[in-house]
């Protein structure tokens, strides 16, 4: 029999490794989608879209997912999950038309929604000083993006786009067998069969719910989002080819998702309040730099006319984007610090909710993103609209907290 310590050791390590898994197929369509794109002829919007599919389905399931994992337990939900997904993966290899891409990537995104069971799954493991720094690691999951972009470019470039998708069929089967070996159950984490839908989705009542939701559609939303848009973004405004852009935009994913452990460190040693106040204002400052457009002025001097060209560089922009990456994944487990420490009797329900509401700020915001870019022609435009949406997340922490006298110092403090 195992002992309960290395039980928590290989529920963790199992759980984290199937998360990164899932990961990588959810964020597939970040490479995928540009030979795709080329070869059907999509404009910007289009390709938001596709992109982006995956992202909702995975987010719509992320409520009853948890609520699930709640009432059977996160190891057969797990399980299943990755299963459900094998074949629809293997089926983008032979999809021909724009509409078959859609309607796979919807079944695809099913890989998404396993945050919502290993988050519960693996918290209830751990008792409640540690359960920050566990769920941060399992939360680097999220790395999975950066796998993709390390793997992905290089299979397409030898074998063509449709070999990918086999190999992640083939990779999320062996998974999820890997994950049924390594992994255990423990009925006490269950909750009560007496407990209903309605009992447990009470919390929606819960105004806190609600202002993790925003900080987790920017932190978690706009990593998504960022994640399945930096490689073609890379492709278009500087001109690189796909493996050297996915490689650039992997120094955005990699931190992203690798440092939420450190970020759930953080958040149980300086508290939830403290850290995501900070994450706010790094993401603030860094988006303002990165939404000013590449540009050229004619000044009038006593002289004669002086050309200006204000632009960032792809090393400035890169440096730019891992900052912002180190920070969103800080923020990630900060947010989940806070759901931890206020709802552990009902990790599971909230940290659907929550994920629901960061997932669908990872399908929304893309396809705005190809909006933005046919509409004003500004590829810089994808900043602007996520400096904004930080600057919600600030003015809303200001208020909340300012009128939260328990909390207040510790805001102060970080202020």
């Amino acid at each position: 029999m195992v002992a309960g310590n290395n039980k928590q050791i290989s529920v963790l390590v199992s759980s984290t490794f199937a998360f990164t898994i899932c990961f990588a197929v959810w964020m597939m369509f970040a490479v995928l989608g540009i030979p795709i794109k080329n070869n059907l002829g999509l404009n910007e919007t289009q390709f938001g879209l596709l992109a982006a599919m995956p992202v909702l389905t995975g987010s719509l399931v992320r409520v009853p997912l948890g609520i699930w994992t709640d009432k059977f337990g996160g190891r057969i939900v797990f399980f299943l999950l990755m299963l459900s997904s094998v074949v629809p993966i293997y089926l983008i290899a032979y999809a021909t038309a724009y509409w078959h891409f859609l309607v796979l990537g919807l079944f695809v995104g099913l890989a998404g929604g396993s945050f919502s069971v290993g988050t519960p799954y693996v918290a209830r493991w751990f008792e409640k000083e540690r359960r920050g720094l566990a769920m941060g690691i399992f939360g680097a999951g999220n790395s999975g993006s950066a796998v993709t972009k390390f793997v992905a470019p290089g299979i397409i470039a030898a074998f063509g786009w449709q070999m990918l998708p086999k190999v992640y069929a083939i990779a999320m089967l062996a998974t999820a067998l890997l994950f049924w070996f390594f992994s255990y159950t423990d009925k006490s984490h269950q909750a009560p069969a007496g407990v209903s839908f309605s009992e447990q989705m009470k919390v929606l009542k819960d105004p806190r719910v609600w202002r993790y939701c925003q900080y987790y559609s920017v932190v978690f939303g706009g990593y998504v989002a960022l994640a399945l848009w930096m490689t073609k973004y890379y492709v278009a405004e500087y001109g690189f080819d796909i493996r050297h852009a996915a490689l650039l935009a992997a120094c955005f994913s990699l931190p992203g998702g690798v440092l939420r452990a450190l970020g759930g460190w953080i958040s149980d040693k300086f508290g939830a309040i403290k850290v995501t106040w900070w994450v706010m204002w790094v993401c603030w400052v860094c988006f303002f730099l990165l939404s000013y457009p590449q540009t050229s002025m004619v000044v009038k001097t006593v002289t004669g006319d002086m050309t200006l060209n204000i632009a960032l560089s792809p090393l400035l922009f890169t440096v730019l984007l891992f900052v912002v990456g180190i920070a969103m994944a800080v923020g990630k487990a900060s947010v989940f610090k806070f759901i931890g420490d206020d709802f552990s009797d009902n990790i599971g329900a909230v940290s659907g909710v929550v994920g629901l509401a960061g997932g669908l700020g990872g399908f929304v915001l893309p396809i705005m993103f190809g909006a933005l870019v046919d509409l004003t022609g500004v590829r810089s435009s994808a900043f602007m609209l996520l400096y904004g949406t930080v600057c919600v997340s600030l003015v809303w922490m200001h208020f909340s907290f300012k009128r939260a006298p328990a909390r207040a110092p510790a805001l102060a403090a970080a202020m």
